[in-house]
């Protein structure tokens, strides 16, 4: 029984704790639903959970972290500037007054006897007590400890996100002065937060670069309720920056003030934050990379990558970008009200606090706006950059083989194109999500003005999105196929500008040019198909607004429901607000695309396997100099010191030909420290590849290799950096003067430099185009000898060099006192040097023969020369006896010719520095461009434009009138609703038609113009002398084919078609305000006059900012181009880290430009916004007191007010668009600018008096007469008055040293350089007077440098296809290449870029088979047997002389046997005839030139 009553007091203790709480909800939320209201939240739940909630959260995260760091040892004090300090106190300050007036107010209401709603009160009391919390912390010591924590700062972000409810149910009401409180408050949260955040990223930025190899050695010593990020770093008030500054741009002030004066040079741009230096970014991406291939080792993304590396920020920025997106919509809802406000007259001062505040909201998402462009495009630059570095780096990483699934125009397009595309991504991802919750909440805000009447508008665009998904898709595919034939069309654009010296010569330059356009055809197929999809796409989204507009009133008003102004024009407004994301949708769809597809292709690039480096540092990727095991699959080390250690090594040069026969095929090899050792063989038997094999340029797919110490490596075709010929010489090293010397000395180099203008400074052009194949050879040498590398890889290096240098060389360098102790690796046909050698290695069809010293190699079946046998080792002493006579003559003879005025065949200053215009864009630039788009098009889509605007306001006005005619009932008993609605519908299929008119035309115009403008580009370059070519880098004029010529045809016709758009849609809002407002009138005039002067301000920067952006980028891109040329060097000498450090420079200097262009544009945006706020305001307080009587002017209907303040919103962005538009295609211009410039270049005289017949030459005499030649006026002559006569049908030989003048004869009869004085007669006729091309395609050449190009070896042996099969078969068997044909494939075979399918020998033999396949009377030879074997060689000799018979035939040799029995010789010596006359006789004069050649070559072969 006692138990009943606590079971009754139980029982009963639930029903009255509800009860307590029933009261408890009906004091907070009296005659209010808790939660929902049947629209939304109800009031009670947004003030208790979204604001006294958020509050409560801000007090208790304040007070914690200020108990956590109460006993916190602070070693040094944060100190700030004292404005920062200011600002940091009185925005709380002047939010806690805020909050303490609304109390104020609510207990005044309580006094008068009015309700007071507790959830407001203590809604208003949490928000007080937050702020005076905040007030008090940031008085203690460890406030910054506080405020600066991770946790807090994202708290002051999202907590301005929660009054967003509240904020929207006080503008649905009609109390201005409560409006303005409720976004006053809020906008000073967002301030606080946003000032919070930059504050700690601005001091982390700086701070973490300091740390950045500290935070990994030091987390662990932290204590668990501290991190390196909230560690305390001293900043003295100077060195910090003012952030009114920041917010307002002035730091490029002074950038701006000089461009109005003067030509800007990079010295004038500002400086980079320390957070955007390209080696941080390049560090970071590079990390998260790395980390990701560690995680996900089959498949790893890039963009998770990307993700990892700046995904923080990029979702801080995005949480800006919803505050910024939220603000905007403020606008419509204040005209709404300011609009009743004039239609009901409510208030006395309500209307003028909407008017002042529609400009303050204007004015605040100015600055919010620029800010969220800043920021964005700073993290794009940052991007940019690491993206730019990391796939520099993977190149210099990458072997041969590896790189060899990429075609080399692929990987220039990841450089210029995908790395750009991929940095779009950050523009699109954000706007992915922010354009549908723009749209989104226009919607929302259509339905409390219309109601369900919107949802004709959204079947409208719901129909929509199917077809847009599908046109997205057809564009993606286009895209893809268009990135494959542009990589193709850049691939064979850089072909053609390396090899157009030979291509000249050839006359092939009009088939490449032909190969290039059907390429560029297949391009322009799918940018065309892309083009108009995108057309679709804009006409489809851009006519949505007008049929929005159309069936959301008619349906409004077929409902029943007047139409009032506030309405309509409110409408109009959100309107307005949708043309921008609705518009902008389809291309951040396609530009999403080309990001997802560039990041795919650059990630495959990436993904690629590299050589075996080992990472030591955050930024330094070096090999182990002390033991290199590049590739080893198991262990094993030799007893003896070994330099190389090859065991059962089969190698591949890619990883395709896996299955297919190796290029090595089981190698076993080991070379001891110390030693000579020469690699023989015929052409294509594997020496280079053995070479290669060692340095780790091959795959390896069985076996191992190892090499121990440091390796220098010798190409067979010498790589020379641009730059000056001691950076050459040096390659990263320090500088020792005494050993420079000696090398110089050693390779022959002291002489040839004493004879430039500049001595080591003088300047080396691209490949080095102004020096000799032997200085080239000669430099690359030094380079190697310079380094004192432990093993030396030299490919064939004295083939290059006339026989007395070659000597020299021989006994200085490779056997002198710098390289005797070293191991030396040297592939050779040189008899002479395979008689000094330890070790003879004899490779056949990629296997080793044969291995042993040349006592024994005297006696195998493999020393089948005879003049070997003649060449037995000779004791140390008569060596060096020898050498030492040798070496005393040549010094002689260098010093006797050091006294004559002699210079390299070409000028050593040849490479201009790149050309940039100043000033305004020429008016001629437009006219171009109008020209190659057609200009009747040009005319269509300017009518097209105007009138689509024309229909629009038409649009808007005509809804005006009916507004107005609603009010009156006399109207309506003339014009029913359907007569108002079949005038809309007029307006709206005008406005549909004249969009999908201007859209196509635009794209037929921009189509027509990118045809144009590479057709002609193209011609001009291909008519152009080589003269041309080389005084600009191939880097600088690809550029135009790539970078330039992808903005032609992409970037310039969409920001036209914007700047056009703008243009007509501020023409219209002015015409229409100044119907509606005719007070607009007098803002006219001074308005246009500060438009003007802030556009000339900024124009004149702008314009010498795009410039300088595009100046710095070519030198990115001819040294990426370089790299790849020259990578496996760069590997072999371990420089990849200065090459990278050289890189990041250089893209720098373009992270500079481009920052202070960013600059620049925002400084110009920002202050047009400021004059469109004072617009809004202006228009808006003019309509109140008009609507008062308190001016004499007559406003007009409140259908027209309303219409004016309807446009005057958009205002704000449109001033703003149009002038950065209008700045963006001056900016785009310049592209079209810079390619006119390369149209005007010289051209070749195409067109002659002296008319040719097919048959000419019918002879082949060739007669020089006092011909000089200068390659620039301001240089010596590399010709000097020369004469001499070659017979018909003769075999005539030009010998002389490096320098000579050799390969300038037939520059002179090739007409590649115009001659100075004199002429050349062939067959009586002046070569002078006859087209150039009609002459090169008479002659026969097979050039210095082979030249093969990727396609199948038919059309590389006969491109026009005037010789059958069995033609070529029998020529390549007659130059004994037909195996190796057979071998590889036969006639159809495809040969690699850069003829990487055969040796450099093969490539060798290949060219002469295209030159005998010519049948020409004449042959011009150019070292033609410099890189094959001395037998292959030899019987060369015997096929010219057989097959040539009738033919004239002229050999510039270096092997003095070459020319021995040829009918005449030439002997050169710097530009001049020294000598002529038969070999034969001349060799028995002891005096004569050649028979000192002879001796110092001892009959080299």
């Amino acid at each position: 029984m006692k138990a009943i009553p606590f079971l009754l007091r139980v029982s009963v203790s639930p029903a009255l704790s509800g009860r307590r709480k029933m009261g408890l909800m009906n004091i907070l939320c009296p005659e209010s639903p808790t939660v929902w209201d049947g629209n939304g939240f109800s009031e009670c739940f947004e003030n208790m959970v979204f604001g006294f909630g958020a509050n409560l959260v801000t007090v208790v995260l304040v007070v914690a972290l200020g108990i956590r760091y109460r006993n916190a040892q602070v070693r040094r004090i944060m100190r700030m500037h004292i404005l920062e300090m200011v600002f940091l106190l009185a925005v709380p300050a002047l939010a806690a007054c805020l909050s303490f007036y609304d109390i104020v107010l609510l207990l005044k209401k309580g006094l008068k006897g009015q309700p007071i709603r507790h959830h407001e009160l203590f809604f208003r009391c949490s928000q007080v007590t937050s702020w005076v919390t905040i007030i008090l912390f940031l008085k203690c010591e460890h406030w910054f400890l506080i405020f600066f924590n991770r946790v807090l700062c994202f708290w002051w972000i999202v907590k301005p996100l929660l009054e967003i409810p509240h904020l929207q149910t006080k503008l649905l009401s009609l109390q201005a002065v409560a409006c303005f409180r409720e976004i006053s408050s809020i906008i000073l949260d967002v301030v606080f937060g946003v000032f919070i955040n930059t504050v700690r990223v601005m001091r982390a930025s700086t701070r973490n670069r300091k740390l950045i190899f500290l935070e990994d050695s030091l987390e662990p010593l932290l204590p668990h309720n501290k991190d390196l990020d909230e560690s305390h770093v001293e900043y003295s008030g100077e060195a910090s920056c003012c952030y009114w500054h920041l917010l307002t741009f002035k730091s490029i002030n002074s950038v701006m003030d000089l461009g109005v004066t003067k030509q800007l040079d990079f010295e004038d741009l500002i400086q980079l934050p320390n957070e955007m230096n390209p080696s941080s970014c390049y560090d970071t991406l590079l990390r998260c990379w790395v980390e990701e291939q560690s995680k996900h080792c089959n498949q790893p993304s890039l963009f998770r990558a990307i993700c990892h590396a700046y995904g923080w920020p990029y979702i801080c920025l995005g949480l800006l970008k919803v505050i910024n997106d939220g603000i905007g919509f403020i606008g419509p809802l204040l005209l709404n009200k300011l609009i009743r406000f004039l239609q009901q007259g409510s208030g006395y001062y309500d209307g003028y606090v909407l008017a002042i505040l529609l400009g303050l909201t204007s004015t605040f998402k100015s600055f919010l706006d620029t800010q969220y462009t800043f920021h964005l495009s700073k993290l794009k630059l940052k991007l940019r950059s690491s993206i730019m570095s990391v796939v520099y780096r993977k190149c210099l990483c990458l072997s041969l083989a590896n790189r060899s699934e990429f075609s080399e125009g692929e990987v220039q397009t990841f450089m210029s194109v995908d790395a750009d595309r991929t940095v779009n991504l950050c523009n699109s991802f954000h706007d992915m999500w922010s354009l549908p919750l723009q749209i989104g909440v226009a919607l929302y805000l259509l339905y409390t003005q219309v109601k369900f009447a919107f949802i004709s508008g959204i079947a409208i665009t719901i129909l929509l999105i199917p077809v847009n998904k599908w046109i997205s898709t057809l564009i993606a595919n286009a895209t893809e196929k268009m990135m494959k034939q542009k990589d193709e069309r850049i691939r064979r654009a850089g072909e053609l500008l390396t090899y157009i010296r030979t291509l000249k010569m050839y006359c092939w330059e009009l088939i490449f040019a032909n190969r290039l356009m059907e390429t560029r055809e297949l391009e322009v197929k799918h940018l065309s198909t892309r083009k108009y999809l995108d057309a679709w796409c804009v006409f489809f989204w851009a006519t949505t607004p007008t049929l929005f507009s159309l069936f959301t009133f008619g349906f409004y008003a077929l409902m029943g429901n007047p139409l009032d102004a506030a309405t309509v024009f409110t409408c109009l407004a959100l309107f307005n607000t949708l043309i921008s994301p609705l518009n902008s949708f389809p291309w951040v769809i396609n530009g999403l695309i080309d990001a997802v597809i560039s990041t795919r292709r650059l990630g495959r690039f990436l993904s690629c396997s590299e050589l075996n480096f080992e990472i030591q540092s955050s930024n330094e990727y070096v090999v182990d100099p002390s033991s290199t095991c590049l590739f080893e699959d198991q262990a094993g080390s030799s007893v003896e010191p070994m330099a190389v250690v090859m065991r059962d090594a089969c190698c591949v040069w890619s990883k395709k030909n896996e299955e297919q026969a190796t290029v090595l095929n089981h190698i076993t090899l080991k070379l001891p420290k110390g030693i000579l050792v020469a690699v023989v063989g015929e052409v294509g038997s594997g020496k280079s590849s053995l070479l290669n094999s060692i340095i780790g340029e091959m795959l390896l797919i069985h076996g191992f290799i190892r090499s121990q110490g440091s390796i220098s490596y010798v190409s067979q075709v010498p790589w020379i950096l641009s730059g000056t010929v001691r950076d050459n010489i040096l390659f990263g090293k320090d500088y020792d003067a005494k050993r420079y010397t000696e090398v110089l000395h050693a390779c022959a180099l002291d002489v040839d430099i004493s004879l430039m203008v500049r001595g080591d400074q003088a300047y080396i052009g691209e490949r080095g185009l102004n020096l000799s194949g032997g200085q080239r050879a000669r430099i690359a040498l030094a380079r190697a000898i310079y380094h004192g590398s432990d093993v030396y890889m030299l490919d064939d290096v004295l083939s290059a060099v006339d026989a007395q240098v070659g000597s020299w060389i021989l006994h200085e360098a490779i056997l002198g006192c710098l390289m005797n102790q070293k191991t030396r690796v040297l592939c050779t046909h040189n008899i002479k040097a395979i008689s000094y050698a330890d070790m003879i290695i004899v490779m056949d069809k990629g296997c080793v023969k044969w291995v042993g010293g040349l006592a024994d190699f005297s006696l195998s079946p493999y020393a089948t020369t005879p003049s070997l046998e003649d060449s037995n080792i000779s004791s140390s002493h008569s060596i060096r006896e020898k050498s030492g006579k040798d070496s005393g003559d040549l010094r002689t003879n260098l010093l006797q010719e050091r006294d004559s005025m002699a210079v390299s065949e070409e000028a050593q200053e040849t490479t201009e520095v790149e050309v940039r215009k100043e000033g305004t864009v020429e008016l001629r630039v437009y006219k171009s461009y109008a020209t190659f788009s057609s200009w009747p098009i040009v005319v269509l889509i300017c009518l097209s434009a105007a009138l689509m605007q024309a229909s629009r306001n038409g649009n808007d006005l005509w809804l005006s009138h009916w507004v107005d005619s609603a009010d009156s009932s006399h109207n309506l008993k003339h014009h029913s609703t359907s007569f108002y609605l079949v005038v809309l519908c007029i307006f709206c299929a005008m406005n549909s038609f004249l969009t999908l008119v201007r859209a196509f035309s635009f794209s037929y115009g921009g189509l027509r113009a990118a045809v144009n403008v590479h057709g002609e580009l193209l011609n001009s370059l291909v008519n152009a002398p080589v003269h041309f070519f080389d005084l600009n880098p191939s880097g600088r004029i690809l550029n135009r084919l790539s970078s330039d010529l992808y903005t032609i045809d992409d970037s310039l016709p969409f920001i036209l078609n914007i700047l056009l758009a703008n243009f007509f849609n501020l023409m219209g809002i002015a015409i229409v305000l100044s119907y509606a407002q005719i007070l607009f009138l007098l803002l006219l005039l001074p308005f246009w006059f500060i438009y003007r002067k802030l556009q000339f301000y900024y124009r004149s920067t702008s314009r010498e900012l795009r410039r300088l952006d595009s100046v710095s980028r070519s030198p990115i891109y001819a040294s990426f181009s370089e790299t790849l040329d020259g990578s496996s060097t760069i590997r072999a000498f371990k420089q990849e880290e200065s090459f990278l450090a050289r890189f990041i420079e250089h893209v720098a200097l373009y992270q500079q430009t481009s920052y202070s262009e960013l600059t620049a544009s925002l400084w110009l945006s920002l202050r047009l916004q400021l004059i469109a706020a004072f617009i809004i305001s202006f228009i808006a307080v003019m309509a109140v007191i008009g609507c008062r009587g308190g001016l004499p002017v007559n406003f007009g209907t409140p259908g027209l007010v309303g219409l004016a303040l309807s446009y005057a919103s958009p205002i704000v962005s449109l001033m703003s668009s149009f002038l950065t538009s209008f700045t963006e295609t001056e900016k785009e211009m310049v592209s079209i600018e810079r390619v006119l410039q390369y149209m005007d270049v010289p051209q070749e005289e195409l067109h002659a008096c002296q008319p040719l017949h097919s048959d000419w030459p019918v002879q082949g005499n060739v007669e020089f007469e006092h011909v000089t030649l200068r390659y620039m006026p301001s240089s010596p002559a590399a010709l000097r008055d020369v004469s001499f006569n070659i017979a018909a049908g003769t075999q005539v030989g030009i010998v002389g040293r490096t320098g000579a003048g050799k390969s300038s004869v037939l520059s002179a009869l090739f007409r590649l350089t115009p001659i100075c004085g004199g002429r050349i007669l062939v067959d009586g006729i002046n070569v002078a007077d006859v087209a150039v091309r009609d002459l090169r395609k008479h002659f026969s050449v097979v050039p210095q440098s082979p030249f093969l190009f990727e396609g199948p070896l038919r059309d590389n042996l006969d491109p026009s296809g005037m010789s059958s099969d069995s033609t070529i078969w029998e020529v390549l068997e007659k130059c004994h290449v037909k195996e190796e044909v057979e071998a590889a494939g036969g006639l159809d075979v495809n040969v690699k870029e850069a003829g990487m399918s055969f040796s450099v020998g093969q490539q060798q033999l290949v060219c002469l088979a295209r030159a005998l396949l010519k049948s020409s009377k004449i042959l011009c030879l150019d070292e033609c047997t410099a890189s094959v074997d001395t037998r292959t060689a030899s019987i060369l000799q015997n096929t010219i002389s057989s097959e040539c018979k009738g033919m004239t035939v002229i050999t510039i040799a270096h092997r003095i046997s070459v020319v021995m029995k040829m009918d005449n010789i030439l002997v050169l010596d710097h530009g001049v005839l020294v000598e002529q006359g038969n070999p034969q006789v001349l060799l028995q004069d002891e005096h004569s030139r050649l028979s000192c050649f002879a001796k110092a070559s001892t009959i080299q072969l």
